[in-house]
């Protein structure tokens, strides 16, 4: 057709073909955007409900699980990526990996071996709207946990307040930007992470830090 609307009549595309080839002729061809590829396929995917809808102050622990993803620069330029579970009703770090592109599937592994047999009926666990949130592979992850997935509104960070928070206290400790080995921000986190649940106080967990208080509220 566009041969057609330049020349005036209709020209057969093999012609085409062998002019293009006698006279070294080459077309461009245009590549996917990457990130519309992913947003269309994420379309595709099967759209989970808000069901947390930020009720963030729960009182039974392994109830209720908020996961994010977040990125430390190093000197080298180089973002080690983070992903991260944290208990809502505790406030405590119950699962995280870092680096690889895979650690939300690794995530998860790690939060498996959390819960054990302690497992809540009504156990849930919200996220964004991350392409690997929302894809099936993660979703069917979820349900073989036996955990109800819940998904934050379109670009709402508000809707996963509680895991934004810790990333932000974290930002706050680990000097990743003086760091030029993933080696160095996987210790820093860890020794946070160990601060965090374990000697770090908050004044709406009765000033306890998370496992003392997940054990509080387990004896209670």
């Amino acid at each position: 057709m566009e041969a057609f609307a330049i020349l005036g009549f209709p020209i057969n595309y093999k012609r085409i073909l062998r002019l293009m080839r006698k006279y070294n002729i080459m077309t461009k061809i245009r590549r996917m955007n990457f990130y519309r590829k992913f947003s269309w396929a994420a379309h595709e995917h099967r759209v989970v409900p808000n069901r947390l809808n930020r009720e963030f102050w729960q009182s039974e622990p392994v109830k209720v699980f908020v996961t994010g993803i977040t990125y430390l620069l190093i000197t080298s330029g180089e973002n080690v990526y983070m992903s991260c579970v944290k208990d809502v009703a505790t406030r405590e770090i119950v699962a995280y990996k870092l680096f690889r592109m895979d650690l939300v599937f690794q995530t998860m592994t790690k939060l498996e071996e959390h819960l054990q047999e302690k497992r809540h009926p009504e156990a849930m666990i919200h996220s964004d709207q991350g392409f690997h949130y929302i894809h099936p592979d993660y979703q069917r992850l979820v349900g073989n946990l036996g955990l109800i997935q819940s998904v934050s509104r379109r670009d709402n960070c508000l809707d996963n307040a509680p895991i934004e928070s810790f990333f932000g206290h974290l930002k706050d400790y680990v000097a990743n930007r003086s760091c030029g080995l993933i080696e160095e921000v996987r210790e820093m986190v860890g020794d946070y992470i160990s601060y965090y649940n374990c000697k770090r106080g908050q004044w709406n967990l009765k000033k306890m830090p998370p496992k003392q208080y997940r054990d509080h509220l387990i004896a209670a």
